[in-house]
């Protein structure tokens, strides 16, 4: 299935489009924000830190892989890079001594900000078929995508009721 097609199917599957669309994103972005000397990666940890930290939250690194989808161990080597670079600070919180809170520096603020409005212009460039930011077929996208997302999405359970008699 490496052309994306599945039996039966004139074009490409949803799972295929998907799939190459976030390709396309996370490589836009990391040529966007490298200048600035981060990765998509590390972007969207500080993009999001950023988010949380002007709502008054000092997330865990837990708080912040959940928020991002990544895994937790990912969040703690990106936090790492990131405390080296000046970026962000990492520190014990007080409640829970096994816990790591994250916060942006002074530099990461800049750093971030600028990185905010870079993504946001190439956002604006990805939309801009659908008819923008604000068009009715972006937040329609969008709605689409939220459903998806939150939708559970396991591997089949062996000798499941429902998949007996389906081959692999």
């Amino acid at each position: 299935m490496l052309s994306g097609m599945s039996k039966g199917s004139p074009g490409p599957t949803p799972g295929f489009l998907v799939w190459r669309l976030a390709n396309k994103w996370r490589v836009a972005v990391d040529r966007a924000v490298a200048p600035l000397g981060l990765t998509h990666a590390q972007y969207s940890l500080v993009a999001s830190l950023y988010g949380m930290q002007r709502a008054g939250e000092r997330p865990s690194q837990r708080r912040l892989a959940d928020h991002t989808g990544l895994e937790a161990l990912y969040v703690s080597k990106l936090a790492r890079t990131l405390e080296s670079a000046g970026l962000i600070e990492r520190a014990r919180d007080p409640r829970d001594p096994r816990a790591v809170q994250l916060a942006l520096t002074e530099q990461g603020l800049d750093v971030t900000r600028h990185a905010i409005d870079v993504v946001h212009d190439l956002l604006r460039q990805l939309l801009e078929p659908l008819g923008g930011l604000d068009a009715p077929r972006t937040r329609a996208f969008s709605d689409e995508l939220t459903t998806l997302l939150d939708a559970p999405l396991a591997p089949p359970v062996p000798n499941d009721e429902r998949t007996k008699g389906t081959s692999p």
